[in-house]
């Protein structure tokens, strides 16, 4: 008997978890080899040496996730990761929506955290069209507002940097006629913006609220898991306006773990779902056990 072939990959990217009547799904768009250079107001040093105490990979990988929500008969996205922004090992998002039977005219919203290419690669394609011919895109106006201005472009100065500001103008582009800017409010039933700015100027998370269950997806609060839950100091240098990222994101830590609230991120741990609780002087984060039903 011929033996089964040694799989390369795991399978489907996708998790389940139930906030009340709201069907949440996080989906794995792939990781990527990041740097600790990336880190702000940190020693890159020190960095490394909590990724050895932690059995965490030498250079840092970085997890990029999205979600789908199912509420009543509405399909959303949050965020859609990268498309081809990032290589040929990110992207997932179309084989992980047909793994799950979904198509992309079934999608009527994608709330967007913000608009960096890993958040909104994946909501256009290679012509700069968009990928879901019947979502609305809902996003916080501030961030609209940054990546749609000229000086925001003018201002780029890296060939990096301009490459982000024009995947954000393409997606803008691409769905001008069916898009919602918020600053406030819920946007679904049960589901709210939660501005968090910094990282962008309207970085935002999603909460999620029903039968008296509640989700904060809350975005790229943390970056680098092994680092910025013992030291919400560290930055990234791809934050917009670095010291309010650092002071938002204390906020937003301080706030979950007195609330109990759970979590789940755009750059935690697949399956990404857990909770926040202080230690030694910073936090630590508690993945929810997984459960084989939902």
């Amino acid at each position: 008997m011929p033996t089964p072939p040694r799989p390369t990959a795991q399978s489907s990217g996708g998790h389940h978890f139930a906030i009340g009547d709201i069907m949440v799904t996080a989906l794995n768009d792939g990781m990527f080899t990041g740097s600790f250079d990336f880190l702000t107001h940190f020693p890159s040093q020190e960095a490394e040496a909590l990724h050895r105490a932690a059995f965490r990979a030498i250079p840092p990988r970085l997890a990029v996730n999205n979600f789908v929500l199912r509420i009543g008969d509405t399909v959303a996205l949050v965020d859609a990761g990268c498309g081809s922004a990032m290589g040929p090992d990110m992207g997932r998002l179309t084989a992980n929506l047909d793994a799950l039977g979904i198509a992309a005219a079934d999608i009527g919203l994608v709330l967007a955290t913000h608009l960096h290419p890993d958040h909104v690669g994946g909501l256009v394609d290679g012509d700069g069209k968009a990928v879901f011919p019947n979502a609305e895109l809902v996003v916080h106006e501030a961030d609209y507002r940054f990546w749609g201005d000229d000086a925001t472009l003018a201002g780029a100065t890296s060939d990096m940097d301009r490459g982000f500001v024009q995947l954000a103008r393409t997606t803008i582009a691409a769905y001008a006629k069916r898009t919602r800017v918020v600053t406030q409010g819920e946007v679904l039933p049960g589901v709210s913006i939660v501005p968090e700015p910094g990282h962008t100027p309207g970085h935002s998370g999603w909460r999620l609220e029903s039968g008296g269950d509640q989700l904060l997806i809350w975005g790229d609060i943390v970056h680098m898991p092994g680092v910025q839950f013992p030291h919400p100091e560290a930055g990234m240098g791809f934050d917009v306006d670095g010291a309010q990222a650092i002071a938002t994101r204390k906020r937003i830590m301080d706030m979950v773990a007195t609330d109990r609230l759970r979590v789940a991120g755009m750059h935690l741990d697949f399956p990404c779902f857990g909770h926040v609780t202080r230690s030694a002087g910073g936090y630590a984060f508690v993945p929810e056990v997984w459960s084989p039903s939902v």
